[in-house]
């Protein structure tokens, strides 16, 4: 832990990927892990500034009795590239703060950062150490039909969205193979550990 701030590894995977499988392994071997999808949400929710800055942009119906309204913003972002710029500019500043003050407190030599997005919204690049989980195409839409119950052409259509496998291996120091059980994804984990702990004795 340098001047008291801690290696950054990113963790990130395409949907259906297993990365917050992988995540919650490292959390069992000690790692505290901020999961920025789940932050990013709170924040949208409670976040007063962020707000005022959706509904400035998007309306009154980006917000209901619930909180956010997140099937009315996700059509208007998935429609329109500029509007998902816009949820992004106001969004990720707000997450890169609050992990920024997360990271301090976790009083770690290594902490995660767990992120679909994390090479897409160029915060790899604030991290010491990105990590990959990869599992073939079709394992990948099986995962996730079973587990979101959605269809085939909804998941082929939310992958498209995302960057490829080898834009992601090209950002990544370590890649976790996750196409098999769960003992395996359990050793890749611990194999990987032991990487990041190699890198920061060399950082």
């Amino acid at each position: 832990m340098k001047n008291n701030h801690p290696f950054v590894v990113g963790i990130t995977g395409g949907i259906g990927s297993g990365k917050s499988t992988a995540a919650k392994f490292f959390e069992e071997l000690g790692i505290p892990v901020y999961n920025s999808d789940t932050r990013a949400k709170l924040i949208q929710n409670e976040n007063s500034e962020v707000k005022a800055k959706i509904i400035a942009a998007f309306g009154e119906e980006a917000y209901d009795e619930n909180g956010l309204n997140k099937a009315y913003l996700s059509k208007q972002v998935f429609q329109d590239n500029e509007k998902l710029k816009v949820l992004n500019s106001i969004v990720h500043p707000a997450v890169f703060k609050d992990f920024e003050a997360w990271k301090i407190a976790q009083q770690t030599p290594i902490v995660m950062k767990e992120a679909a997005i994390l090479i897409e919204s160029g915060s790899y690049k604030d991290c010491d150490m990105v990590i990959s989980v990869m599992v073939d195409i079709e394992k990948r839409i099986a995962r996730t039909m079973e587990r979101d119950g959605l269809t085939r052409e909804d998941i082929l259509a939310r992958i498209n969205h995302q960057i490829t496998d080898e834009e992601r291996i090209a950002k990544s120091d370590v890649i976790i193979d996750n196409n098999s059980d769960l003992a395996h994804l359990k050793n890749e984990v611990e194999q990987a550990l032991m990487n990041i702990k190699k890198k920061m004795a060399s950082h």
